[in-house]
């Protein structure tokens, strides 16, 4: 039986006949989705790893009731599948919601002569991570973009300053 602390077993087997449906007590593969209950070698009781198709880790690892000899855990079912692919995937789009909202910021500038939509998105790349800082006006078109360090801050000083340098790459 896989280890709570080691769901790298649990990737093995979810990606070995990831199409195929399977449900039975303890493992359900459906719609791109594996719940696999496992022993949580810390105490006494079950957890259960949901692993989306593909991925390299668990979405979402969490308790797992017992079953009714309180020994064994309760058996996967429909209902349990189908709760835990919702909750697994909203843990899946609030961390890329999160993600989304660290590597791009926006804001709004207004000067004496216009209107602009500051952004910078930066590219978390391993070897040379790097960001690009644009400016739209009103309409949406761009008026500029220069590529700056990933650890440049966007700041409505730092965009009223680089307005003021008429978009020049920033120091």
């Amino acid at each position: 039986m896989s280890s709570f602390d080691d769901p790298s077993d649990l990737i093995e087997d979810s990606e070995q006949d990831s199409a195929e449906k399977i449900q039975e007590p303890r493992l359900w593969r459906d719609k791109g989705w594996t719940a696999r209950v496992i022993k949580n070698d810390d105490d006494e009781g079950w957890a259960v790893a949901m692993i989306k198709d593909g991925e390299p880790e668990p979405a979402l690892i969490g308790p797992w009731t017992m079953g009714r000899d309180k020994k064994n855990p309760k058996p996967l079912d429909a209902n349990a599948f189908g709760t835990l692919v919702k909750t697994a995937s909203e843990v899946i789009r609030r961390h890329e919601q999160q993600l989304h909202a660290i590597l791009h910021k926006s804001l709004m500038v207004s000067t004496a002569t216009a209107d602009y939509k500051i952004s910078l998105d930066i590219v978390p790349d391993d070897d040379d991570p790097y960001a690009i800082l644009s400016a739209h006006d009103a309409d949406s078109n761009e008026l500029a973009k220069v590529r700056v360090a990933a650890n440049y801050k966007l700041s409505m000083g730092n965009a009223n300053a680089w307005i003021e340098n008429e978009f020049r790459k920033p120091d």
